[in-house]
């Protein structure tokens, strides 16, 4: 039975469940430890999934799904276009399903605004295949039958502008970095203005500590609430996403968390206000994710945080 959980209703009309399990488990993709995670989450009433070509895991994923016994119909299936596949859109999506053995999948994302060469290496901003020409190419898949929405990863609202004076559907999500860190308050508002879904990706951040300071989950605040509400702080940080009208994919191999990860709390107004300010804390307003230490001059995947369209500096950090 599917758990009782809000869904949002994209711009096609196609509802969107709320919580899903994310698929991310590193360049090993996470062979059979993804597969039983999914499994585990379809069992549990998890009833969208998302995964990526750059995961590495889609047919493990489209395994779990097969043997699942809950039919195709009912999953929401995401999958994404790899930065090295900007100039062959069809064929990747086509790749992506003959993966994960399916028809067709509900939502199909370019992963990041950046294209790669066929050897991995970052073509600079502003050169082709552009993220407006790759977009139009996706544009096309919606003819197929084959996607039933389409969507982005990691865009600011400088990049949506530019695709959007450009572009024939406006995306049905953009999925992004989303946590009390990062709460992208800026971005949310441009978003719901254009009809796009914002989808939370990481949404619990990191479990270890970042640069020595306490993640949001060991935050006074957010353990407090938990504690009103006989709760976990993971919960609390998934409730504020979805109240606060976000979609969350949280990611955990362990079936108490998975459960927990979607049996979601009703927050009250003060508890949703204080998670609103958390990132105004010393140390606080920041990514968590490391990609931002890869390279040493402070691009992000070849670009700069100026042409990506995000106010940080290097190591993710919040420059003003």
């Amino acid at each position: 039975m599917a758990a009782d959980i809000p869904s949002f209703t994209l711009n096609t009309g196609n509802k969107m469940p709320s919580v899903g399990m994310g698929c991310w488990l590193g360049p090993s993709g996470g062979g059979d430890v993804v597969e039983q995670m999914c499994k585990t989450a379809l069992e549990l009433g998890y009833r969208h999934i998302d995964t990526a070509y750059g995961y590495f895991n889609e047919e493990k994923v489209g395994k779990a799904i097969r043997e699942s016994g809950v039919p195709r119909c009912e999953i929401f299936l995401t999958t994404k276009l790899p930065n090295h596949h900007h100039d062959r859109v069809a064929e990747s999506l086509q790749e992506s399903l003959d993966k994960l053995g399916v028809d067709y999948v509900d939502l199909y994302l370019m992963h990041w605004p950046m294209a790669y060469t066929a050897d991995n290496k970052p073509i600079p901003y502003g050169q082709s295949p552009t993220f407006v020409e790759t977009w139009k190419d996706m544009e096309s898949l919606l003819e197929t039958g084959k996607v039933r929405a389409i969507g982005v990863s990691n865009f600011s609202v400088k990049l949506l502008e530019v695709l959007l004076k450009e572009a024939s559907v406006v995306p049905a999500t953009n999925q992004v970095e989303l946590h009390p860190c990062l709460p992208s308050f800026e971005l949310k508002k441009y978003c719901e203005e254009k009809g796009i879904i914002l989808t939370a990706y990481s949404p619990l951040g990191r479990p270890k500590e970042y640069d020595g300071k306490p993640v949001f989950l060991t935050d006074e605040d957010v353990v407090r609430i938990a504690k009103a509400h006989n709760a976990t702080p993971g919960q609390v940080a998934l409730s504020w996403g979805v109240q606060r009208g976000t979609v969350v994919i949280p990611k955990s191999e362990n079936p108490e968390r998975i459960k927990q990860n979607i049996t979601l709390l009703k927050l009250t107004d003060e508890d949703m206000s204080t998670l609103d300010e958390l990132h105004k804390k010393p140390g606080m307003h920041r990514s968590l994710l490391r990609y931002h230490s890869y390279s040493d001059d402070g691009k992000v995947f070849g670009w700069t945080y100026e042409q990506v369209g995000w106010n940080m500096v290097k190591g993710g950090i919040i420059a003003t």
